[in-house]
């Protein structure tokens, strides 16, 4: 198949017409607590009395039925919507671009304002669907501070961390995209079923490593498993960490959700190379946090992620030593095909290693399942986000999409 046929089976959106972001530096009310916005709007002069009513009212405008705009706010007097806008906002990030996979993944390149001196930043977001389920990559910060040899990601460096409330924007923004808000005349109080919705888990598993961001990721999570507005269980919102100790021990005493390790090696020497944070808090002290993890039950397991790097950390031995490396924490392995990106050295493990690898560890009692790559086509897939202004000229990245696409066929 000629380049141009693949490139024309990858739809690229162009940028809908919506609600965005202001330039000035209003602030938002989307990432508050209840507290902090009950605050705010005291302030503005809402009567002490009102407050608890006015924030219940704006948190269902914003949570249960998704909207972008204080006008949209029926049950809200006009007086307090003109006041809304004059003080605050609640607009979506831009829309830069939008590319849906043949697969059915779909990237959204953000475009955040800029933050006091800064300059305006990009992030993607990722949507994958699945049997049954649908799954919102979010990342947590622009760029990444840790520099992960086989990952695309950590070749842009840290530009600055997201707020909570940019956090939960892609969120929202993705149940715009999707359609995956209720009808805007759902009365409050309404009960909302969970069942047929697009989004049903979010994974921090983007741009960024997320407990380098820890008290405004602990603010958005909190936020989207609040009942009475996004109401995802923290049991389908997944925190992918590259190994902060410490950070971890917080995850599991102050937000409460599922965790996932990028493990990618069984002995200091290989992940010091692949993970340098190991250096930092190597092997022995990661599982010591994940042992400790609440919870934990073979019900409620922690995903250790582990990209299968040909000649690397693909070998038998290596199987042998990651069955004794997790012994006792209840646990599921994720085996990950390398996907390549432009300038890598590494190679995906060839597939009868790969299920060689799993088929020992399933022997042993782990399930683990080989992840089949998504989004490879639009650069959507594990370890290849990264932001717009950072990447190649399009035409190039196109056109590299599509021979990788060429040369890999379906997945």
């Amino acid at each position: 198949m000629a380049a141009t046929e693949i490139l024309n089976r990858v739809d690229i959106v162009k940028a809908p017409q919506v609600r965005l972001m202001p330039q000035t530096e209003k602030p938002s009310l989307i990432g508050l607590a209840r507290e902090d916005m009950a605050k705010l709007l005291v302030e503005r002069g809402v009567p002490e009395r009102q407050v608890k009513m006015r924030v219940s009212q704006l948190w269902h405008w914003l949570y249960v039925r998704g909207v972008s705009d204080f006008d949209q706010m029926s049950n809200v007097s006009k007086d307090m919507r003109e006041m809304l806008k004059e003080h605050f906002t609640i607009a979506r990030p831009e829309i830069v671009e939008e590319q849906i996979s043949n697969d059915g993944t779909r990237k959204w390149l953000l475009r955040f304002p800029p933050r006091g001196a800064g300059r305006p930043v990009e992030i993607e977001t990722v949507y994958i669907p699945e049997e049954g389920r649908g799954t919102l990559c979010i990342s947590s910060q622009v760029g990444c501070t840790l520099t992960c040899s086989f990952c695309h990601t950590g070749t842009q460096k840290l530009v600055r961390n997201l707020t909570a409330e940019e956090i939960l924007a892609q969120l929202l923004l993705a149940r715009d995209r999707l359609g995956d808000f209720p009808e805007r005349d759902t009365p409050q109080g309404a009960i909302v079923p969970a069942e047929g919705r697009k989004i049903t888990n979010i994974v921090m598993m983007g741009m960024g490593e997320p407990l380098y961001n820890f008290e405004a990721v602990k603010t958005a999570l909190l936020i989207a498993s609040d009942g009475d507005g996004l109401s995802l269980s923290k049991r389908r919102i997944t925190l992918s960490t590259s190994g902060i100790v410490p950070e971890i021990y917080r995850t599991g005493e102050e937000i409460g959700v599922m965790l996932a390790i990028s493990l990618h090696a069984v002995r200091d020497d290989l992940r010091d190379m692949l993970v340098p944070i190991n250096k930092k808090y190597p092997l022995k002290e990661l599982m010591e946090a994940c042992r400790a993890y609440p919870g934990l039950s073979n019900a409620r397991r922690i995903t250790f992620e582990y990209v299968m790097l040909k000649d690397v950390n693909d070998s038998l031995e290596d199987a042998k030593e990651l069955v004794k490396l997790l012994k006792g924490i209840p646990a599921k392995i994720n085996l990950i095909p390398f996907n390549p990106w432009p300038g890598t050295n590494y190679q995906c493990s060839d597939w009868e290693q790969i299920e060689a690898f799993a088929d020992f560890i399933n022997q042993a009692g782990y399930a683990s399942p080989i992840r089949t790559p998504r989004g490879r086509d639009i650069l959507a897939a594990c370890g290849q986000l990264k932001s717009e202004s950072e990447r190649m000229r399009k035409v190039d990245r196109l056109a590299f999409e599509a021979m990788m696409i060429a040369n890999h066929g379906e997945d």
